[in-house]
């Protein structure tokens, strides 16, 4: 069975396909994580109209190690306070409910599909460059939603750690696809296993109930044919254009000198989007603070397990206890246990 979509591609297309690679293709003994339950009571809460940042706050404090990401967020060096947070409440007053959804999202996509590979780590710092990224393109165009689009970048290549998970062979195809010159990505990807990350990509975000829109634009995202294709939605095609325009700013960013993908469409996907390239000039500039700013903050939970001790030790206390003295008793999930295996013995989140 090819994967690979065409210009014809229709949402209802892209469903029935789905449908097939899990019924009867290539992934029909992939084992798909399901979506965190906090993420879950995280998007049904920012579905709201007006979003309650206590109940934010309650979520996050549910998980020490997302208790700990916000304070350590809003105590880093940007938000030069004279005095530090101590809380999730305050973190969260302090960072806005909307910049508090994307940080815990990040963070709960990450530690749902765990993957032990030394090219993981720099695969979430992307990630979460390019959902960066692609909130900011959204803002400065119109009609465009910044959450979808941060989302959608989030989640384009989250196919990857699901295929490394649950593909025999994954591994070396991967290698192989970064290195090969001659063929794209997704063709590699296919000549070896008969589907690519973007099928499994949209299969997450389907599976997780994100947006149609995402499971659309993340299936296309390699396919730049149907910028030009009716057939597929208007919002699906400014997402892929985007998620382009996304990933040249990030490869900017991090010093990457060719891509593939842009020398062949990057001037498709800046006409499409109506963008001059004295625009795109000033966007690697302005997003460099931002990309700096959360890079190392979102994958921070993965690094040496020390920093994380030390951090947990003192901010819990602060945050599961805090001034009313009343002991929040933390469930026990994949993330905490995931603390309580790593850390000294003498150490144990309950």
């Amino acid at each position: 069975m090819n994967t690979k979509a065409t210009s014809s591609s229709s949402a209802s297309d892209i469903d029935r396909e789905l449908d097939q690679a899990l019924a009867s293709g290539p992934l029909r003994d992939i084992v798909i994580p399901p979506c965190p339950e906090l993420l879950v009571a995280l998007r049904m809460e920012m579905g709201q109209a007006d979003p309650d940042p206590l109940v934010i706050a309650d979520i996050a404090g549910r998980d020490v190690a997302m208790a700990a990401l916000l304070i350590r967020t809003a105590n880093s060096p940007y938000y030069a306070r004279s005095r530090p947070v101590t809380s999730v409440p305050e973190a969260l007053g302090l960072l806005g409910v909307r910049a508090s959804e994307k940080l815990l999202t990040t963070f709960l996509v990450r530690f749902a599909i765990r993957i032990n590979s030394p090219l993981i780590e720099h695969f979430w710092e992307t990630s979460t460059r390019r959902a960066i990224a692609m909130g900011y393109i959204a803002k400065q165009l119109y009609g465009v939603d910044a959450d979808v689009a941060h989302t959608c970048g989030l989640f384009c290549h989250v196919g990857i750690p699901v295929m490394l998970q649950g593909v025999k062979g994954y591994s070396g195809t991967l290698a192989e696809a970064l290195a090969r010159q001659d063929r794209t990505f997704t063709e590699t990807e296919n000549a070896a296993h008969r589907t690519d990350h973007a099928v499994v990509g949209a299969i997450v975000a389907r599976t997780w109930r994100l947006p149609p829109i995402i499971s659309v634009a993340v299936r296309l995202h390699h396919d730049f044919t149907v910028l030009k294709a009716d057939s597929v939605p208007q919002e699906a095609r400014t997402l892929v254009a985007m998620a382009l325009v996304a990933e040249y700013l990030v490869g900017q960013h991090e010093g990457v000198r060719e891509q593939k993908e842009w020398t062949r469409h990057g001037d498709e996907c800046l006409a499409f989007l109506n963008i001059n390239r004295d625009e795109l000039d000033s966007w690697v500039a302005n997003l460099h603070p931002m990309l700096e700013r959360y890079c190392g903050l979102s994958s921070w939970a993965s690094r040496p397990r020390l920093r994380i001790f030390c951090t947990v030790a003192v901010a819990s206390s602060r945050v599961l206890n805090g001034p009313t003295r009343t002991r929040v008793k933390v469930p026990r999930g994949p993330v905490t246990s995931w603390l309580n295996a790593a850390r000294p013995a003498a150490v144990r989140v309950s």
